[in-house]
């Protein structure tokens, strides 16, 4: 009766699983973490380091002394409250965040229009034009620089020689790199010049992908072309713009050589001074290291803060 319970009791209840079946799937769950723990080790290295020195050193009294081998005391955050009860920095925070800002916006804007008309025109034209934003995009930045210093050079520049051609005399021997605001929207259209073959590429890979039957059914159903690419061609495309637009504003954001070498050209530095080159006078004019590790940390806080949207996005996206 008993061996009768028994074998009714494994009959009924369901077998194990085979304990290989096991091994098999930790082994392709785990395997993706040991594949990229190389290239994480690689990059905490390359920049673990550099943002654990910087984030000490704006602790420390860190000047030219320091450079020469004297010992760095600690001060605490008097190095922050230094730098951030200056009007100076606020200053430049507002002026690049503006400047990042509108570069971002004007460059997406102009990018998905160039890969529109790379998807309308024939071969030739897209060719033509994929081949003329790639050799703009892979100009070095110098010389795309200095193009434009010449271009809007106040004594011998074609833009002051065809403004005053146009009959608008007051353009003679105009110093646009003199004034703040000539200087940002020259400095913007080098920016977004060498911005936009990136973005109008990007967008036009994304287009590619937008089926061309679910057009032609809206085609069908009677939308227009402005709604075909508001409600189909956008919702599409809405991760590569997101990702494009982020990677713009904290490009932007960061920059540093365009703004430095355009005030070789005569530019008030303390009215042009971006967040990069004011870490740059900070740290190298001044020597004043700690507080140009500060300023360093607070760039890095704030292009965290402004990716953050964008994560937070994508950790939903993941969890569905």
């Amino acid at each position: 009766m008993a061996s009768i319970e028994v074998a009714a009791r494994t009959a009924t209840s369901p077998p194990p699983p085979p304990p290989t079946r096991r091994r098999r799937f930790a082994g392709r769950v785990s395997a993706p973490y040991v594949l990229l723990l190389p290239a994480v080790a690689v990059l905490g290295l390359g920049l673990g380091y550099p943002v654990y020195w910087q984030i000490i050193s704006s602790f420390k009294e860190y000047g030219l002394a320091q450079q020469f081998g004297q010992p760095a005391p600690w001060v605490g955050v008097e190095n922050y409250v230094r730098i951030f009860t200056s009007d100076a920095l606020w200053a430049v925070v507002v002026r690049s965040l503006a400047f990042c800002l509108f570069n971002a916006g004007v460059t997406v804007l102009v990018g998905v229009a160039l890969a529109l008309l790379m998807r309308a025109v024939g071969t030739a034209a897209r060719l033509t034009l994929q081949i003329s934003m790639l050799l703009a995009w892979a100009m070095p930045m110098v010389a795309a620089v200095t193009v434009f210093k010449w271009l809007f050079d106040w004594r011998t520049g074609v833009v002051n020689w065809l403004l005053v051609r146009m009959g608008l005399p007051e353009f003679y021997e105009h110093h646009w790199l003199a004034e703040p605001l000539s200087f940002f929207l020259v400095a913007s259209l080098v920016i977004i010049w060498m911005s936009v073959p990136f973005v109008a590429l990007s967008v036009y890979a994304g287009l590619m992908q937008v089926p061309d039957e679910v057009r032609e059914a809206a085609r069908i159903d009677g939308a227009s072309a402005t709604q075909q690419f508001r409600f189909i061609t956008v919702p599409m495309i809405r991760p590569v713009l997101a990702i494009v637009l982020l990677l713009q504003i904290i490009w932007d954001l960061r920059v540093f050589a365009q703004i430095r070498l355009l005030q070789d050209g005569g530019a008030p530095v303390g009215d042009t001074n971006l967040l990069g080159n004011f870490i740059f006078e900070l740290g190298i004019g001044r020597q004043d290291f700690a507080g140009a590790a500060a300023v360093s940390i607070f760039v890095l806080a704030l292009t965290a803060l402004i990716s953050w949207p964008y994560v937070r996005a994508l950790i939903k996206e993941l969890d569905r």
